[in-house]
């Protein structure tokens, strides 16, 4: 039971909004709400990049590369072999076409881990 309480305490948890704000704001010299209004224009920022309008990607720097991919349409498929049970069929509904956002980590982060 001790094993248990102590591997509970050292657990580590992820910095909220608000801890990585206050850290900023320390480091930097600059004022919380400077902070949180750089995280607003990223935000927006990444939201243009990614919009139908914008380039369907955006890099920061040495840390990640977030890509907007479309999925195609899948078509329905009718009287298809059940893999978990043999000799039972089934139909397979249309998928409509959607996007995915994938991210992935460049090598300024890969090297920090």
């Amino acid at each position: 039971m001790t094993k248990e309480k102590s591997a509970k305490k050292t657990e580590k948890k992820a910095l909220t909004k608000t801890q990585i704000v206050a850290a900023l704001a320390e480091k930097s010299g600059l004022s919380k709400k400077e902070i949180s209004k750089v995280f607003e224009d990223l935000s927006a920022l990444i939201s243009e990049s990614l919009s139908s309008k914008g380039a369907g990607s955006f890099t920061l720097p040495g840390l990640i590369k977030i890509e907007k991919k479309k999925v195609a349409a899948t078509p329905e498929r009718k009287h298809v072999e059940n893999p978990f049970k043999k000799g039972e069929f089934r139909d397979i509904p249309a998928k409509p076409a959607y996007s995915k956002v994938k991210v992935r980590a460049l090598k300024g982060l890969k090297d920090m881990v």
